[in-house]
């Protein structure tokens, strides 16, 4: 694995963003923690961003908010490009409590290559102070994407999960799944819930599109994807992507955007 960056850890009020730009390829970060708030974005590739609590899969036009001190890991599951911004804790007020995955406006992303080449040895008064300040006022108005993936360490759901992550596109319904874990399907409809805040049919949906975004960057047709996910027809599987982030799947086709 590879070890944490240490601009995270950065504490000074003068510096409102602090910044860094890594290139991985097929690698992941040790887990780790930081008194900084990170804007934690990838300009090239699918990341994943794994917490406690729940996985985000992030892909280039958007990224995750993690709030000071919260654990996470990063995994490149192909080579990605990442640019990330730091917010010190004295300048929190009104960003998000909790993580989340935003989209990111071309303003914001224009703003975030800036303080990277800008750096981090910037004055505390001037165009690039008032530039890092602006970072900080655009990130007051994230508006959040549904690709978060909430997980659970009840140990039937848990056994749920982890099968359906290994193959999602397992076609069993919950009755099939309760008799496998020892419950009933009304017991186990209502732990999801309670665990997740999602139905069953909900969560298994935004697994599955998790993993069709990371296999349409990966280069798979919408077609392959749609059938190996499970859907009867690539229109089934249009409507799901549409539903969920209100474009189609072939925004996120590598083969269609070459």
């Amino acid at each position: 694995m590879l070890p944490p960056s240490t601009t995270g850890q950065i504490l000074n009020p003068d510096l409102p963003v602090v910044s860094i730009a890594i290139d991985l390829e097929r690698e992941q970060g040790a887990p780790h923690t930081h008194p900084r708030a990170q804007l934690l974005y990838s300009i090239e590739g699918v990341m994943r961003v794994i917490t406690s609590l729940g996985t985000w899969l992030v892909p280039s036009t958007q990224a995750v908010w993690i709030p000071s001190m919260i654990e996470h890991q990063v995994i490149a599951t192909e080579a990605i490009a990442i640019r990330s911004v730091y917010v010190d804790p004295a300048w929190s007020g009104g960003l998000p409590s909790d993580c989340c995955v935003i989209a990111v406006s071309p303003l914001l992303r224009e703003l975030i290559l800036r303080a990277v080449k800008i750096g981090n040895s910037y004055p505390s008064v001037g165009p690039e102070r008032r530039l890092m300040e602006v970072i900080v006022d655009e990130l007051r108005q994230m508006k959040r994407a549904p690709l978060h993936l909430p997980m659970s360490r009840h140990p039937k759901i848990r056994k749920v999960m982890d099968a359906l992550v290994e193959r999602p596109a397992d076609p069993a319904k919950i009755e099939a799944w309760a008799k496998r874990v020892g419950t009933s399907a009304r017991s186990l409809s209502r732990l999801f819930v309670k665990e997740t805040g999602m139905s069953f049919g909900a969560w298994r949906r935004r697994l599955r599109l998790m993993e069709a975004i990371e296999r349409l960057g990966q280069g798979e047709s919408v077609t392959q994807v749609a059938f190996e996910l499970g859907y009867q027809s690539g229109s089934a599987f249009a409507a799901m992507f549409r539903t969920e982030l209100g474009v189609s799947p072939k925004c996120y086709s590598l083969q269609d955007s070459g």
